[in-house]
């Protein structure tokens, strides 16, 4: 997968800018809030249709202006595709591909795999349960269709039980009614956990794997799902916890409720882990991330390194440069205050590359860049 050209429009704080890219790394530098970070998340709203940092598209929109815009020319598989992402305030959000609009945006979902790294991904561990699911979710949703429809329609089934149980506060809930959400929540859960608990069991290795390549092996990682509910129980345990269900007001049992452990040395990463070894295992993660959708998918997924290197000791950065410079890896987008690391990282590679500097917004592309000699 390759993004050749980038068209940003009052997205956040960059009024405008037109960036020509390079198939290896594209660094961005300057300092904190002037709009690096900006940049990663407008590449990645057009791929996955949101921002990453969970922002209602409104709030993206640069401040004193009614719209922003972004627009990218991609190349994938040999074959050159236009996608546009346009959102206008107290209108619907417009998604295109070559001039044609998306009838729904999960219909977009996979066409760009990409995998990003950022500071905020220290919620996968510090967070709740959701966030962990979030990520399980989002990886296998970038490859496999049948998951992400079963994904919508559980979560529209939950929405409808949900708001049902509040409406009926204080009475008696109507049985066929209950019954037919606990059915599609029980089909879809079914599916939901099959594929989830399918995907740990190849994702974990390669985790395993990143995470002993980045810490030298000092530590043992794993990963594991815990489920609410036991297979074929879907059913009969929504039919036990209705009482409970009724009392709150909402669901308290399904794949909704399921969890992810983290684990270095078999204690919970969150407890024991410290901020080094945090953020290596969310490197790991992400790395993992990246090469499973490329086996998945036979797509160099776009990779984008957010500040990566703060907290980490020079063993673990030179290990991440070594791996991102792997055969592997395609095209990069790197942001960092420090010129230092980039020119390490830069100086271990044999990539094309091209450096940005971001400063209030505005960016401008520094001198060509040249393979390394």
């Amino acid at each position: 997968m390759l993004l050749k050209e980038l068209h940003i429009l009052n997205f956040k704080n960059i009024r405008e800018a037109t960036l020509a890219l390079c198939p290896g790394f594209n660094c961005l530098t300057g300092n904190n809030g002037e709009g690096k970070t900006n940049v990663l998340d407008a590449i990645y709203q057009l791929s996955i249709c949101k921002s990453y940092f969970g922002l209602p598209d409104s709030q993206n929109i640069r401040h004193g202006e009614a719209f922003f815009v972004l627009q990218g020319k991609y190349e994938r598989s040999g074959e050159e595709a236009e996608i546009y992402c346009g959102v206008k305030n107290g209108r619907k959000k417009t998604f295109r591909k070559d001039g044609k609009e998306y009838g729904k945006l999960s219909e977009h979902i996979g066409f760009i795999p990409l995998v990003m790294i950022a500071p905020e991904d220290v919620v996968l561990i510090e967070g709740g349960s959701e966030e962990r699911r979030k990520l399980m979710d989002g990886i296998i949703c970038q490859c496999d269709r049948d998951y992400l429809y079963a994904l919508i329609r559980y979560n529209k089934a939950l929405l409808q039980r949900n708001s049902f149980l509040k409406s009926a506060a204080g009475t008696v809930p109507d049985p066929e009614l209950i019954e037919v959400w606990n059915e599609q929540l029980a089909e879809h859960g079914e599916r939901i956990r099959e594929g989830r608990e399918h995907f740990l069991k190849e994702f974990g290795p390669v985790f395993q794997h990143y995470y002993e390549q980045l810490s030298a092996g000092k530590e043992r990682v794993g990963l594991s799902y815990h489920a609410s509910v036991k297979p074929g129980e879907y059913v009969q345990k929504l039919k036990d916890t209705l009482e409970k269900d009724r009392m709150l007001a909402y669901t308290t049992a399904g794949v909704h409720r399921d969890d992810l452990h983290l684990c270095i040395d078999d204690y919970p990463v969150k407890k024991v882990g410290s901020q080094g070894q945090k953020k290596t295992f969310l490197i790991a993660l992400k790395l993992a991330q990246y090469a499973w959708l490329h086996r998945a998918g036979s797509l160099k997924p776009l990779l984008l390194l957010d500040d990566i290197f703060d907290k980490l000791d020079a063993e673990r950065v030179g290990a991440i440069i070594r791996m991102v410079g792997e055969e592997l890896f395609g095209q990069i987008f790197l942001t960092d205050t420090n010129r230092e690391h980039i020119s390490a990282m830069l100086q271990q590679q044999q990539k094309e590359y091209r450096l940005f500097r971001v400063e209030q917004g505005r960016i401008v592309q520094e001198p060509a860049g040249e393979l390394p000699a």
